[in-house]
């Protein structure tokens, strides 16, 4: 007898429609923050980056963050 695993089935199958259009529109997200990822990367190839006066401290923005989540997210009393 032999030790081989049984073949596995290749056979494509096709997804439900409101999961193709899940995918549709994850992959049309992906796709969108690649694009602005890509801006962001070629406008500092162009202009070089920006001087620390005009940038925004990490801390100040994980602040801003947090708040918007806890906004977002009801108080538990």
């Amino acid at each position: 007898m032999s030790e081989q695993p049984a073949p596995a089935d290749t056979t494509a199958r096709q997804l439900e429609p409101a999961a193709a259009d899940a995918v549709r529109a994850y992959a049309a997200k992906a796709r969108a923050d690649a694009d602005r990822f890509a801006a962001v990367l070629e406008d500092i190839a162009t202009n070089g980056l920006p001087g620390p006066e005009q940038c925004i401290p990490w801390e100040e923005l994980r602040e801003a963050h947090l708040a918007r989540l806890a906004a977002q997210r009801p108080a538990i009393v």
